[in-house]
């Protein structure tokens, strides 16, 4: 069925990773201990909301009344992780398993990604420090600097949109992501030449209030475990897959390498950052 131009597309927005560079004294911190050597974002587009929370909503209640888990930490309501929302990072493999299988079998689920080697970031920020010795990279940044390309031509599919990001912290950037949206909106309305008028909400939530925050959580989460583990375990979830933008693998050209369903990412493509470092 052709999709109306009129419907609302709900887009939910969550990283993988952590966009530190350095610690406080200005080491640098990529890939060591609660560090992670990449960094990647993420968008999934989910058709019915609604239906999703029920789906999220039963399941919890089910594995919470399961005498299996009456033990497990991460289950108890006064340790605010599964009990109040799924989180594939502190769900222990059983639960996360069954939220796997559920995400599997839900209809209609696009998922797409921006994934940066910080080490190229790194790159850059000693290259501009070069220039401009006042300069000082803030986390902010990097997260900034890949919406544009999270966003490029996914918001000219409707006229209207929910774009619901994950909270990150205490703080509350709820401006700063409109205003980044509004740009990308605009550079690429001029690029088609395009004036239909859209409506776009911008909030910003946390898992508990949202079940699409808590999918879109296991997709990256997964996404990430191929890039920093080199785990295929993703592979279960591809048939949502719509694009993975590898950005900082430029050996055949300067805006990266795109995956998608007639391109699958694996294990094997990543070997060639492996013997890169060694020297291979």
């Amino acid at each position: 069925m052709k999709e109306s131009h009129s419907s609302v597309r709900h887009y939910f927005i969550d990283e993988a990773g952590d966009s530190t560079l350095f610690s406080a004294k200005g080491k640098v911190l990529i890939g060591t201990e609660g560090c992670s050597r990449f960094f990647i974002l993420g968008l999934l587009d989910v058709p019915n909301p609604m239906e999703s929370q029920r789906s999220f909503d039963d399941l919890r209640g089910r594995l919470m009344n399961d005498p299996y888990f009456r033990d497990v930490p991460s289950m108890q309501e006064k340790a605010r992780k599964t009990a109040n929302a799924f989180h594939a990072k502190d769900d222990v493999p059983e639960v996360r398993r069954e939220v796997y299988r559920l995400l599997r079998n839900m209809e209609g689920l696009r998922f797409s990604a921006v994934v940066t080697d910080k080490r190229r970031v790194l790159e850059y920020v000693r290259h501009r420090n070069e220039s401009n010795p006042d300069y000082r990279y803030h986390p902010n940044e990097l997260y900034d600097y890949l919406i544009p390309r999270l966003f490029k031509e996914r918001l000219h599919q409707s006229n209207r949109y929910h774009i619901i990001f994950s909270k990150l912290g205490k703080s509350n950037r709820t401006a700063a992501l409109r205003q980044e949206l509004e740009k990308t909106r605009d550079s690429s309305a001029k690029q088609q030449n395009m004036t239909r008028a859209v409506s776009r909400k911008v909030s910003v939530a946390t898992p508990k209030q949202h079940a699409g925050l808590q999918a879109v959580d296991y997709f990256v989460w997964a996404l990430q475990r191929l890039y920093e583990r080199g785990e295929d375990r993703y592979e279960y979830l591809w048939k949502a897959f719509r694009l993975v933008q590898d950005i900082d693998d430029r050996r055949t050209a300067g805006y990266g390498v795109y995956y998608t369903q007639k391109k699958p990412r694996d294990v094997a493509a990543l070997e060639w950052r492996e013997s890169k470092e060694l020297g291979i």
